[in-house]
């Protein structure tokens, strides 16, 4: 079996994004009536991923997490190390598509160049599913991927399957479950608790080396319940929602740039190395 098939009810890492599609598809794809139809007996193994992680997700577990990886302490990859590395989570169990997990890095960072966007937005669409190497260090699949939400206030009933978070031990917990929970009114994002994946952990492997709007990207691009659904503005200051405005345009090209199609990675590589010189060091601490 996959490393990226254990500890999770997901067949594969992708299955995450692919449900995201149902639920956010591009602009005239779908009619309104068939958006967020969650009846489909196909998403069996989302539905538990998402009661995993919204059981699981709770203030201390996310501060028990930072503590544990955010030393950055574990090992140094070059760029091209990374991504060879994330490589080895490709799905083994699908017999019509060998995608691996840096393909949609390629096919995400090579529309936003196409579209002539700067070099930092290029090297983001890159960087940004790198944190996904969480499951090579042994991170369950709840704790890599799904959508991100805050921790330590109340879980809004926008996040998708809220219902699970009433076996969460903070749903009860007086001092989480209010709306403002630890944190104060628009107290700013970069004083919230994200729930703990591959966004909070590659924002913090490269915060010391991109621009703000990238680091915004690569904090928030799985926080769905806010820059979809606009659960959390209570929490978000007049600059988190001016940031956001980058997050929403890089989402268009994270969700809807997949194809089995692959892009000629060998080809590539110097192209993406010579960008990234300009911003990381040639390695990387993880």
């Amino acid at each position: 079996m996959n490393k990226s098939q254990q500890n999770g009810p997901l067949n594969d890492l992708d299955e995450w994004e692919d449900d995201l599609l149902e639920r956010y598809p591009n602009p005239g794809e779908k009619k309104k009536e068939e958006f967020r139809s969650y009846d489909n007996p196909a998403r069996d193994t989302v539905k538990e991923f998402y009661r995993l992680n919204h059981i699981n997700q709770t203030y201390d577990f996310v501060l028990k997490k930072e503590q544990e990886y955010l030393g950055l302490n574990r090992t140094e990859m070059s760029l091209r190390e990374a991504i060879d590395y994330l490589n080895t989570l490709v799905d083994d169990s699908d017999p019509d598509i060998d995608l691996d997990q840096a393909q949609h890095l390629f096919q995400t960072s090579e529309a936003i160049r196409a579209d002539g966007l700067p070099d930092w937005m290029v090297l983001t669409g890159l960087l940004h599913d790198l944190g996904k190497v969480l499951c090579l260090f042994g991170e369950a699949q709840w704790a890599v991927v799904g959508d991100t939400f805050p921790v330590g206030c109340a879980f809004s009933e926008k996040i998708i399957y809220w219902d699970y978070f009433k076996e969460n031990p903070d749903y009860n917990n007086s001092r989480y479950n209010t709306k403002y929970g630890v944190y104060e009114p628009n107290c700013g994002l970069k004083n919230v608790h994200m729930s703990w994946g591959h966004d909070e952990y590659i924002y913090n492997v490269l915060k010391d080396y991109l621009p703000e709007p990238a680091l915004y990207i690569l904090r928030y691009h799985s926080f769905y319940p806010q820059h979809r659904e606009n659960a959390y503005s209570h929490l978000m200051t007049d600059h988190d929602h001016e940031m956001f405005k980058y997050v929403n345009q890089f989402n268009q090209y994270d969700l809807y740039t997949k194809s089995p199609v692959k892009p000629n990675v060998a080809e590539l590589m110097p192209l993406y190395e010579d960008i990234a010189s300009n911003f990381l060091p040639d390695r990387i601490r993880f």
